[in-house]
């Protein structure tokens, strides 16, 4: 159906879900359960289908590593990733979104993701690929929402 005379990036979308419990601020992050990075912590995310958009990705990948289920209404655009290297497996692009929610709710790791949990955003473990930069994007967008 697709025919391309030049390589072309695969596209991915990210969802990063934070929740706020009093005055204390929580993100939703998944333990990789395959290379590359296994075992290292990163958002709900993947790749994306020929036949969906990026925010029908983000929600379908949110629900099928970690059981939450969300609108692509609630989603909110962070922006795309593009550094050339941010992927060891090929040239990726993400698009990430922003999901805000009032309090955590249960999450278990299904899928590719061995688990699923929530982190205060004061102690966050060493994140794979860019995440870390996605994370510093996201909070800002979070906080500027919320004032």
């Amino acid at each position: 159906m697709y025919s391309y005379k030049y390589p072309r990036p695969a596209v991915t979308a990210d969802c990063v879900v934070m929740a706020r419990e009093g005055d204390e601020a929580y993100v939703l992050l998944i333990e990789r359960g395959r290379e590359p990075y296994r075992g290292a912590w990163a958002f709900p995310g993947g790749f994306m289908e020929m036949s969906e958009t990026a925010e029908e990705c983000a929600v379908r990948e949110l629900r099928e590593e970690t059981g939450l289920r969300t609108e692509e209404e609630s989603l909110v655009q962070i922006g795309a990733f593009t550094k050339v290297d941010r992927d060891p497996r090929e040239r990726v692009i993400t698009v990430a979104f922003l999901c805000s929610m009032e309090g955590r709710t249960g999450v278990a790791g299904h899928d590719d993701a061995a688990r699923a949990e929530w982190f205060n955003i004061k102690e966050l473990p060493e994140l794979a690929f860019d995440h870390k930069e996605i994370m510093e994007k996201a909070i800002a967008l979070w906080r500027e929402r919320r004032e």
